[in-house]
């Protein structure tokens, strides 16, 4: 059994903003940067093996990290990237509930199977994910990785059997971290949701 931490990457200006990045390549705003810079990780987690999504938004908050917990640099992993929004990237999903409410709605309705058109679903980046953790099991490893709003919560829903409808059975705070442990056969379950990394002011 190793244990999964998932780290979101801070804030960006399309964050600030609203709009669905996907796949957009977009850097932290400097109100991000000055977020990461303060955030610590909670002891021992340093010490991990580091993963990161390939988009720079979550290099840069490896990066920041990295500054005030020395180790080694981060490894890129590809299937670590966020949820592809096709179409929808670079808009704001309330323009688009306003723009079209019923065909908004009926593919919110879908749980794990939502997609916006020409992108991927949960269920998909389940699947993509399904190959990585098979390696995480074997290597024996306890790994941070350092994701995406969508990655998380696909596996969150993976872990604790939420479909994807209705309330979440915990909210989860994507500025903290969430411990999840696997099993030698890649089965995923939730060991410690909303870790503070922000220190108490």
């Amino acid at each position: 059994m190793i244990r999964l931490a998932l780290l979101r990457h801070g804030a960006t200006a399309w964050n600030a903003a609203g709009v669905l990045q996907g796949r957009s390549d977009v850097a932290l705003s400097p109100e991000g940067r000055a977020d990461v810079a303060g955030w610590r990780l909670p002891d021992g987690v340093a010490s991990w093996s580091w993963q990161t999504s390939p988009l720079a938004r979550c290099r840069q908050t490896a990066a920041l990290l990295r500054a005030s917990h020395p180790g080694p640099a981060s490894a890129i992993e590809p299937r670590l990237v966020e949820m592809d929004f096709g179409s929808w990237e670079g808009q704001r999903l309330a323009a688009l509930r306003a723009a079209d409410p019923d065909g908004t709605a009926a593919r919110e309705a879908r749980g794990l199977d939502f997609a916006a058109p020409g992108g991927e679903s949960p269920r998909d980046v389940q699947a993509r994910l399904a190959p990585w953790l098979g390696v995480l099991a074997a290597a024996g490893r306890d790994v941070l990785a350092i994701t995406h709003k969508g990655v998380i919560r696909a596996l969150y829903a993976q872990a604790s059997g939420w479909p994807m409808l209705g309330r979440m059975p915990t909210r989860l705070d994507l500025a903290a971290l969430q411990l999840f442990a696997l099993s030698g056969d890649g089965l995923l379950s939730v060991e410690h949701l909303n870790l503070a990394i922000r220190p108490p002011r």
